[in-house]
């Protein structure tokens, strides 16, 4: 099967092979090696894949989202005539193999994605797995068993490492999802394959489209922040405030910034402890000339549940035995406004409790109004769980620039930190 890949980054050319210009938060550009930089013809790909999908009783895949991301690059080195070696690991097994965590359940649907027969041995280190990959021929493809049936995966193990390296010539890190674990297989195996290591399109593309945020010269640049907790983004907000114009608060987190202002907020989510933190934030934006937006009303529900009695009010005037779940009228137009005239637009979370029907009109909406944009020529990218859970299940997901597969790897990218499976790469 062939699959077009749509790379649209000014600083990347098409046709032929080609150099990703990628960018790590707060360092200087630089080019980093893809596949692209190498012609496989002859040689053994390790790859480092996220196919931690979700399985239901029957171990059949409910979503092959990352199976499918992870296509194009092994179509690369197919092409070139190359064979290929796949590891992953899938769920928290606790004590060594586990039926239910095995890899054999992905066989059958990544033959047919690929159109290509994968064979599957039942490990991922010693004498048999070593014996099957080297006799492997030109075009063939190989599946290791669940990498975390061995607790050396997350404990970093270097001797672990070294016997993974072992399955292949070129190491490609192609699982942005386990990008901010410094696991065997993400950080660790990289020291044992020189100049021989690279990115797959997968971590090309997540790079690429987060860094299009950061380092955006389009403006206005607007961040949706949405979610339960402050704490949980307060270094995100932090890290975007030199880089964006707008930030629009949402969920949970919007009652803790109304009742820093001084607002009533009945008997919503707010973390007392951060108010201090949040006014912080006011502080800090006015000073770099950043616009936080947060809800003027806001939809209640006098208990937690979709049945729940609704009512809407101004966010600083819920009365007692009443919570907010999700953004009123009045805001979802306010925020709309916002997002018609940004350039570039980054959503991270949602704005209500968008899992019952009744409160998710503020996120749906959002979410509507940034694929509208995006089919004016907007740059929008959707990260972090909830959100992309909100925009699949809004049809949303198609419409934007960028879905990342990334989840907390996105969001510890964002914040600025060094992803270990990025910096193995680069060293």
């Amino acid at each position: 099967m062939e699959v077009e890949n749509d790379f649209s980054h000014p600083n990347i050319k098409k046709g032929g092979n080609f150099h990703f210009l990628l960018f790590l938060p707060h360092k200087t550009m630089q080019p980093m090696k893809t596949i692209d930089d190498f012609n496989f013809s002859g040689k053994k790909a390790l790859i480092r894949v996220d196919f931690n999908v979700p399985l239901n009783e029957q171990f059949e895949i409910t979503d092959d989202t990352r199976m499918t991301a992870a296509v194009p690059t092994i179509q690369k080195i197919l092409n070139d005539r190359g064979s290929v070696v796949l590891m992953s690991h899938l769920g928290r097994p606790k004590n060594g193999p586990e039926k239910k965590f095995s890899l054999v359940h992905l066989v059958d649907h990544l033959t047919e994605l690929l159109d290509t027969k994968v064979a599957f041995v039942d490990d991922c280190i010693g004498d048999k797995v070593e014996r099957t990959v080297s006799e492997m021929q030109n075009g063939s493809v190989l599946l290791l068993e669940n990498l975390r049936f061995y607790s050396e995966e997350t404990a970093g193990d270097t001797a672990f490492a070294k016997q993974l390296a072992r399955n292949g010539d070129i190491y490609v890190n192609d699982a942005f999802g386990t990008a901010h674990r410094a696991h065997a297989s993400t950080a660790i195996i990289a020291q044992f394959f020189g100049e021989q290591k690279c990115f797959g399109y997968i971590m090309a593309r997540e790079i690429e489209n987060v860094s299009r945020v950061l380092e955006s010269d389009q403006k206005p640049v607007t961040a949706i922040i949405g979610g339960a907790k402050v704490s949980s983004k307060i270094t995100i907000i932090n890290n975007l405030m030199p880089v964006v114009d707008h930030i629009i608060i949402g969920g949970g987190m919007a009652y803790t910034f109304a009742a820093a202002k001084g607002g009533q907020t009945g008997d919503s989510l707010v973390e007392k402890d951060y108010l201090n933190t949040v006014e912080e934030i006011y502080r800090n934006a006015a000073e770099q000339n950043v616009s936080i937006h947060i809800p003027s009303d806001s939809l209640n529900a006098d208990s937690f549940s979709n049945d729940a009695k609704r009512e809407v009010t101004p966010i600083s005037q819920i009365p007692n035995g009443w919570m907010g779940l999700d953004i009123g009228p009045k805001s979802i137009e306010d925020f709309k406004n916002v997002i018609s005239e940004s350039k570039v637009i980054l959503w991270n979370g949602p704005l209500g409790v968008f899992e019952m029907e009744n409160f998710s009109a503020g996120t749906r909406e959002i979410g509507e109004a940034i694929a509208d944009a995006t089919s004016h020529g907007t740059f929008s990218l959707v990260g972090g769980g909830d959100s992309v859970a909100a925009a699949k299940k809004f049809g949303i997901d198609s419409r934007v620039s960028y879905v990342s597969t990334g989840g907390g790897a996105m969001l510890e990218y964002l914040e600025g930190k060094v992803l270990p499976g990025i910096a193995a790469i680069q060293d």
